[in-house]
């Protein structure tokens, strides 16, 4: 399974729902909480192409966006095929 890596805030409620759609694939991933800490908040909104909200997820490089756009993988189908191959 690729590296998932989500940047997040602890009291967003989309950063939980995110989550627990992971955990319930079994997918492990690494959690950066951008509530306090500036450099990482720069890093994120980088690496989301200027993207500021929370959650912003990663699978593998494939930036996938927030928790709709995850859960509309998962809608389609196509969320398994992501955690397999990216």
């Amino acid at each position: 399974m690729p590296i998932i890596t989500i940047y997040l805030t602890r009291t967003c409620p989309y950063c939980h729902a995110a989550k627990a759609l992971l955990a319930r694939k079994g997918a492990r991933f690494d959690e950066i909480d951008v509530s306090h800490d500036a450099a990482q908040r720069h890093h994120m909104v980088a690496r989301a192409n200027g993207r500021r909200t929370v959650p912003q997820i990663f699978i593998g490089d494939t930036h996938v966006g927030g928790s709709d756009e995850l859960h509309e993988l998962e809608r389609r189908g196509k969320l398994d095929d992501l955690l397999r191959v990216a």
